[in-house]
């Protein structure tokens, strides 16, 4: 017998999150009991998700599957605990952000498994062709939709799951908070260790909230300013220039503003163009210049580093 419910995970929920961008009000629902259905959805059920095709699903057993070009069938036979699924409309079961984190520890490499996290923690999503619009002018603000205590105790659950030692992996390099991509990739490759092709910086506080000071408050007519990425103990903040959303002469004003009135509270600025973020030795001098500034001393060795500096900016950038 065929269920009425369609449990989506993989690529699909996180589609779903994508153009969705919040949790459900009551995520109580899904703490009840789960059982995967054996059989997979009618194509009527799947067609009606409003989601890409093929549609990732998963079932409970793998003796019913049948080759199909509007699903891929994943089979999942152990436990279900509390939080691996938030119920939408339209009978649809829709793996929860840490359950997909668990999910793609499967299927991507290792850095993108990390920009997945940073995204998942972070408050924007990336666009989709389903998405509510077009993003013409930025990626637009949404709640977080986990933090990394929230994965970690769920994947701490999931030991038996193919992708928990991914996971776990990954995990130890997700920072929340992230407000785009693009900063994402600026502290991706800032803070990953040397090992893997960062320059293993500390830990930097990401979109963090500075306080002015009276005279600053005056200055700047506001009351605080966010830095995408900050170092409290050395008064030492990145920003990253996108020339998409940094280049209107207003935006300018504002940039030049902030800086300002960040060095007049004794704050570092350290801008980070896209131009340099796409050329490999230029941001290498932008990590070499924030380490000067934190007081951290680079001690990575070539070639071993530049192979997998390298290979990380591929992974990356593209």
């Amino acid at each position: 017998m065929k269920s009425d419910k369609v449990y989506i995970g993989y690529q699909s929920a996180i589609e779903y999150w994508r153009i969705h961008r919040s949790l459900p009000d009551d995520r109580a629902l899904g703490r009840r009991k789960i059982t995967l259905p054996i059989y997979p959805p009618t194509t009527g059920q799947v067609r009606s998700s409003g989601l890409s095709l093929p549609l990732h699903i998963l079932l409970g057993c793998p003796d019913n599957r049948w080759a199909s070009n509007t699903m891929k069938q994943h089979v999942y036979s152990g436990k279900v605990p509390a939080g691996c699924f938030v119920s939408a409309k339209d009978g649809l079961e829709v793996s929860s952000p840490e359950f997909c984190f668990l999910q793609m520890a499967m299927q991507l490499p290792l850095p993108g498994l990390i920009e997945l996290g940073y995204e998942l923690c972070g408050t924007y999503s990336m666009p989709t062709a389903g998405g509510p619009d077009k993003y013409k002018s930025g990626l637009p603000e949404r709640p977080t939709l986990t933090s990394t205590k929230k994965i970690s105790d769920f994947v701490d659950q999931m030991t038996h799951f193919k992708g928990h030692a991914n996971a776990v992996r990954a995990l130890r390099y997700v920072l929340e908070g992230s407000a785009s991509p693009m900063e994402t990739i600026v502290a991706v490759l800032l803070t990953l260790p040397y090992r893997l092709g960062g320059f293993s910086l500390p830990i930097p506080k990401l979109n963090y909230r500075i306080e002015l000071s009276k005279i600053a408050k005056r200055s700047a007519n506001k009351e605080y300013f966010k830095c995408d990425l900050f170092w409290p103990d050395h008064n030492v903040a990145v920003e990253y220039d996108s020339n998409k959303y940094h280049s209107g002469p207003t935006q300018i004003e504002e940039d030049s503003k902030k800086r300002n009135t960040l060095d007049l509270m004794g704050i570092k600025v350290i801008t980070v163009t896209t131009g340099q973020l796409y050329h490999s030795n230029e941001f290498e001098n932008v990590a070499r210049l924030i380490a000067k500034r934190i007081g951290k001393r680079l001690v990575f060795k070539d070639p071993g580093f530049n192979v997998a500096y390298n290979e990380l900016r591929d992974q990356l950038l593209g």
